[in-house]
């Protein structure tokens, strides 16, 4: 891998040259498009693939569910912070680099997982997962808005999230079903071993940056890109839809199981893993977004998703199975589609520091999620599933007043 990236072209790429954007069809888009599709899928089947194993955590170590939420919830925190320092490490020595290191590393960390043999260990393991997998979402949002032809950032974008979406359920769905049959450990260690595989395809498949722009590191430049930004208020609103969407977002999945495992449903960790395929609408929400974006505009359609959001969570108040599942269904096409809509917003609005643009947005991501996902355990306790819909449907509507205040006060920034 090359560290310096400027200037590199892919061989064997068609007729575009090495300095040009990369445009929709092009034998670069292709490669991109799935060397990233890859990227988020590994990204979030290893954040993920824990989340279904919260009831077996508070089983096995004897805690509450708030306490069992920590294995995600510190690995969320840690990957919001890293991606603070990953943007500018990026700018000195190339998005692609920085990548397909972090992706190795978390295969790695995956697949020590399988050795852990206590709440701590786990801890310490899921703690340094985060902090590596810092170097792949907003990197790869940069890497996005510095290649891609300014008509292919949306669907670029949009794919880059399907991957998103699909590592999220596989390692979901994955962990779940073979919790049934297998110890725990040994699950996340085969879900390492495939995601230590896909990072060596991508590494051989991503086109090396040819628009890439290398600044020097310094400590002190870390200050004035990310004020520069938050400088912006109609980034504040976009930072705050991320928080708030996401928030809401793992905090259903957090406790969702935690409700289907006890009457009137009882299911098994296999049946409920099941929900998690819903997934596939989620991959195909995103995908869309770019279209309807053209069509309709990023206000209205963003305020759609947002509003699918509450939708969708007050139909998981009824004791009715189906009607849980549809709203779920509902609830994460909406997540899925106001996330691909904001992420793809702030890169097309990014014209300088456009790494620390993203990283700011990712870090107000996963903050919602570390804050809400641990936070929705005391609702839980406290409140039983209502407590935490409740709980949900107050984040969602902030989340909207935030698309709001975009559209009233800071229209004429877009």
């Amino acid at each position: 891998m090359d560290c310096k990236e400027q200037g590199q072209g892919s061989r064997g790429t068609g007729q575009e040259t090495a300095a040009e954007p990369i445009t929709v069809g092009s034998a670069r888009y292709r490669q991109a498009n799935i060397a990233l599709f890859c990227a988020g899928f590994i990204t979030f089947v290893t954040l993920y693939d824990i989340q279904p194993l919260l009831p077996v955590f508070a089983r096995e170590f004897n805690i509450s569910p708030a306490i069992s939420s920590l294995p995600l919830s510190i690995s969320t925190a840690t990957l919001a912070i890293g991606m603070l320092f990953s943007g500018l490490t990026s700018d000195s020595i190339g998005r692609k680099p920085v990548m397909a290191a972090a992706l190795v590393l978390t295969a790695l960390l995956a697949i020590a997982t399988a050795f852990s043999t206590s709440l701590t260990s786990l801890l310490m393991i899921r703690f340094a997962q985060g902090a590596v997998l810092a170097g792949v979402p907003s990197v790869a949002m940069a890497y996005l808005g510095e290649e891609m032809d300014a008509s292919a950032i949306a669907s670029a974008m949009g794919l880059y999230i399907s991957g998103n979406a699909v590592g999220g359920m596989s390692g979901r769905v994955i962990s779940a079903i073979m919790a049934d049959y297998l110890p725990w450990r040994t699950a996340i260690g085969i879900i390492g071993c495939i995601s230590l595989l896909l990072a060596l395809w991508f590494i051989r498949l991503l086109p090396p940056s040819a628009r890439f722009q290398q600044q020097r590191f310094t400590p002190t430049s870390l200050v004035p890109s990310l004020v520069y930004h938050l400088k912006d208020p109609g980034m504040l609103c976009l930072f705050g839809v991320a928080f708030f969407c996401m928030g809401g977002f793992i905090s259903l999945y957090n406790y969702i199981g935690f409700r289907l495992i006890e009457p009137p449903y009882s299911l098994s960790q296999s049946l409920i893993s099941l929900i998690f395929l819903v997934y596939f609408l989620g991959s195909l929400s995103s995908a869309m977004m770019g279209r309807l974006m053209q069509r309709f505009g990023r206000r209205p359609i963003i305020r759609g998703t947002i509003a699918a959001m509450a939708l969708g969570t007050l139909l998981t108040l009824p004791e009715s199975l189906p009607c849980m599942v549809l709203g779920v269904a509902i609830f994460t096409c909406g997540f899925f589609g106001a996330h691909s809509i904001a992420s793809a917003w702030v890169s097309r609005r990014a014209v300088t520091y456009r790494a620390q643009a993203s990283s700011l947005y990712l870090f107000s991501y996963y903050l919602g999620s570390s804050i809400s996902g641990t936070l929705g355990g005391f609702f839980w306790v406290s409140f039983d599933w209502p407590g935490v819909a409740a709980m949900i449907c107050l984040v969602v509507a902030s989340a909207l007043a935030c698309t709001e205040l975009l559209g009233r006060r800071f229209a004429e920034h877009y």
